[in-house]
């Protein structure tokens, strides 16, 4: 898919903010489920597991959907591709992996806001460790793409290879231009 400049760099600033939002998201999540875990004051249990809920609903969830869907229009629009390169595939893994786990942990989280919210409910019934496990294994993860997206490992995909050779069968450089105005040297 070939897109101009201008628009290759506004999917590129949608999918870096969409990213960095993702993760910051995750992190006052984090922040969140570390205090109702351990806090002593009822309150402030009670309302992080309610916070919780509405963070995931209104702000992770469409940051991880927006992240995975800039993510595969800017590999589209871009000379890495969809799944020439093994950090790409890494990182939609990795992406699909946490946005299916979140999505599959809503039930909890909104389980949990409704007991929180139940004033007869004891506190020490509140699963507080989980919303702390799942929260800190995202920020792992998410870490761990964006250590990907910064230092791009080297490895093509038996895709990546054949489409490379394709290239150059034509005289193409490595993105899809003339070998004469191709910068990588190829």
């Amino acid at each position: 898919m070939t897109t101009s400049s201008r628009l290759r760099k506004l999917i590129l600033t949608a999918h870096i903010t969409a990213s960095v939002g993702w993760l910051g998201t995750v992190a006052c999540g984090f922040v969140l489920a570390v205090a109702g875990m351990t806090s002593s004051d009822s309150e402030t249990v009670r309302a992080s597991h309610v916070a919780l809920e509405l963070l995931a609903w209104f702000a992770i969830v469409p940051l991880a959907v927006a992240s995975l869907a800039t993510g595969v229009l800017q590999s589209l629009s871009s000379p890495w591709g969809l799944f020439r390169h093994y950090w790409v595939v890494a990182k939609l893994s990795i992406n699909l992996f946490a946005t299916l786990v979140l999505l599959l942990y809503l039930p909890t989280l909104r389980d949990l806001a409704a007991a929180a919210s139940t004033p007869a409910e004891e506190i020490a019934q509140l699963d507080s460790l989980s919303p702390a496990l799942h929260a800190g294994a995202a920020l792992l993860i998410l870490g761990v793409a964006t250590v990907l997206a910064v230092f791009k490992p080297s490895g093509l995909t038996p895709y990546g290879w054949r489409k490379q050779r394709e290239q150059r069968a034509h005289g193409e450089g490595v993105a899809g231009r003339p070998r004469h105005l191709d910068s990588a040297g190829e």
